[in-house]
């Protein structure tokens, strides 16, 4: 019988039959139930994350080999149609990130730090918001997230803590708590949180001023306790310590009805020639353009959450030319993605002038961006994609009597549905 000293506490092997063998004082483990117990941490979720002590020299950046500002934009002209003026600032954003991440490196004599500017984006729906974030991602080799505002609430309520945007971010890091502050975060929908009014009220606005309360003190940087399981479910849990002084916030929403508090702040002062040769040269269609903090302010975004996002643009409405152009032209344009699931039955798919301008008149009478032309692809393509895979067809054209009658015909089974 093998001495207790040098048998496992656990399996109950001797130290002749493991590989190596770890004693303690009242007991010993061998190397195969360490191997398991840390698999047992894996699928708990609770492995710990690397020590914030040891530095790894990978996570430094090499900033020569950093895209220039001027070829970021040359690589989100590839996937997004227009918005010249959102992509440059979106590009400097990104690029200075880089250099802030890069100033420990970089010795140039001086002692300036570089701040960071959070960028917030305003834009009606489906001009690209989101796709911008989406394309920048996969050139960044940075961590970089999406979380949508809308399911944010005050803590206490049902819904998610702001700290929960940093336990995604973790995940996009590997659980590398450094890596994660180095990162991006684009917060979708930043209007949603707006306060609903200036008057007070017997409910409270858990999921408006509370939650711009709590965003401010992870765009201005802090050391934030995130709970690695989401929190709320998991109170006992140890903290992941995350500093957010690092890590770069890109805001995005709608704001609709933000153009009426744009014309009363241009049309305030009308008295006076020079005033009326000013409100000629403004552009009725495009009042986005015109955009300042102050609206935000007027639309309920409170001052605080305005001066941490010091870098405002626009995304400029589309209009037909632009809904042509990304109908056909950006890598993954809606055509080449038909095209493509088409190629993969063996079918060659392609598409008349005449069908694609109707397509595109439709997108302008929904008002619904470039997400209009997904749904009025989807109604025009159903019939096709559900027959021509089994009809033994090479070769399939959508032409525009074709295009009036799918969508004709959706259209009506929709009426009928909702009566």
């Amino acid at each position: 019988m093998a001495d207790k000293k040098n048998t496992c506490s656990f399996c109950g092997r001797s130290d002749k039959e493991v590989t190596v063998m770890l004693t303690g004082i009242n007991g010993c483990i061998c190397n195969d139930c360490v191997e398991q117990a840390m698999q047992v941490l894996r699928d708990a979720g609770l492995e710990s994350t690397p020590s914030r002590n040891n530095h790894d020299h990978q996570l430094d950046v090499d900033f020569t080999k950093v895209p220039k500002p001027t070829e970021i934009k040359e690589y989100l002209d590839r996937y997004v149609i227009g918005q010249d003026d959102a992509k440059r600032f979106l590009a400097v954003s990104v690029y200075n990130h880089y250099k802030r991440l890069a100033q420990s490196t970089v010795k140039i004599g001086d002692d300036v730090d570089i701040e960071k500017s959070n960028i917030i984006m305003v834009g009606t729906t489906g001009t690209g918001k989101t796709l911008l974030a989406r394309t920048i991602a996969r050139l960044l080799d940075v961590p970089f997230c999406i979380v949508d505002a809308t399911v944010f609430t005050e803590a206490g309520y049902v819904g998610e803590d702001v700290e929960s945007i940093l336990s995604r971010l973790l995940q996009a890091a590997d659980w590398n708590v450094e890596r994660a502050e180095r990162g991006i975060v684009f917060i979708d929908e930043i209007d949603k949180i707006a306060r609903k009014s200036d008057n007070p009220s017997i409910t409270r606005d858990v999921s408006g001023e509370g939650v711009q309360q709590g965003l401010l003190k992870l765009l201005e940087g802090s050391i934030v306790n995130v709970p690695p399981k989401g929190g709320r479910k998991h109170p006992d849990q140890d903290y992941v310590h995350v500093d957010t002084r690092n890590i770069l916030f890109i805001c995005g929403g709608a704001f609709d009805g933000i153009e009426k508090k744009i014309a009363q702040r241009l049309n305030t002062h009308t008295v006076g020639y020079n005033n009326v040769r000013a409100t000629r040269r403004i552009d009725p269609k495009n009042l986005m353009r015109y955009v300042s903090p102050t609206d935000l302010k007027s639309f309920g975004l409170i001052p605080e959450i305005i001066g941490r996002l010091p870098v405002l643009t626009y995304l400029n409405p589309l209009d037909r030319e632009a809904l042509h152009r990304i109908l056909t032209e950006p890598k993954n344009s809606l055509v080449r993605q038909y095209t493509k699931i088409f190629q993969m039955d063996g079918v060659a798919l392609s598409f008349d002038d005449e069908a694609l301008d109707f397509i595109v008149d439709k997108a302008m009478e929904y008002k619904l961006g470039a997400r209009g032309l997904r749904s009025i692809m989807e109604s025009i393509m159903v019939t096709a994609m559900y027959e021509l895979p089994s009809s033994g067809k090479k070769k399939f054209k959508v032409t525009k009597k074709y295009a009036e009658a799918e969508l004709e015909k959706n259209n009506s089974l929709a009426e009928e549905k909702s009566k």
